[in-house]
């Protein structure tokens, strides 16, 4: 599993970008706000990854943020949205802004959403509003500076080897025990260390 690519940026264009990894040009689709936060090209850039398998081709996924990632992978749990669709979602609509409008069942502005119908709009809300529910706010208290530290934490814990999922489940259980959020990302890895060492 590719979970993140770290090099130079050949080329992008509103949902591609080509990143030189070591002599490898790696192809990664991308949302509109990942493109709008690239740097300009010849720039040095790191994209948390999704690996996408089909029978007939393999496409890699690209993000600059671990919620939006993980947004997208909830997405495509969902019966009838695949990996294009989820991309089409996250480059209408925030994921802060996707989870308001799936908590508050506001069908209406899902609908708004590009190739969005109101029976696709429903099932998001459906099949995300109880994973929501269970995750505890885990998304709102991730915001500005503590999202920036949180995405650091977890690359470092990548680059360690270990699988971005278990990763981002260590920082989950983390915010989950009750700790303070805006602990560094020095402090962040410890903590998420200690929970990856204790399974």
């Amino acid at each position: 599993m590719i979970e993140s690519l770290h090099g130079t940026l050949l080329s992008k264009e509103a949902v591609l970008a080509v990143i030189d990894v070591n002599g490898v040009g790696y192809g990664v689709h991308i949302t509109l706000s990942t493109f709008e936060a690239l740097p300009d090209v010849g720039g040095e850039v790191t994209l948390l990854t999704h690996l996408h398998v089909r029978e007939d081709a393999m496409q890699l996924f690209g993000f600059r943020h671990a919620a939006e990632r993980r947004m997208f992978r909830q997405l495509q749990g969902i019966s009838g949205i695949g990996a294009r669709m989820a991309l089409n979602i996250l480059s209408g609509v925030a994921p802060e802004e996707l989870r308001r409008r799936v908590t508050t069942g506001d069908i209406a502005a899902l609908t708004r959403i590009p190739g969005i119908g109101r029976k696709t709009a429903e099932r998001i809300v459906v099949e995300l509003r109880d994973s929501f529910a269970r995750e505890g706010g885990t998304e709102e208290s991730t915001g500005g500076a503590a999202s920036g530290a949180r995405d650091e934490a977890l690359m470092a814990l990548q680059a360690l080897g270990y699988p971005g999922n278990a990763a981002e489940k260590a920082l989950a259980a983390v915010q989950r025990m009750g700790e303070n959020t805006d602990f560094p990302a020095s402090e962040l890895i410890k903590k998420a260390l200690q929970q990856l060492n204790s399974r």
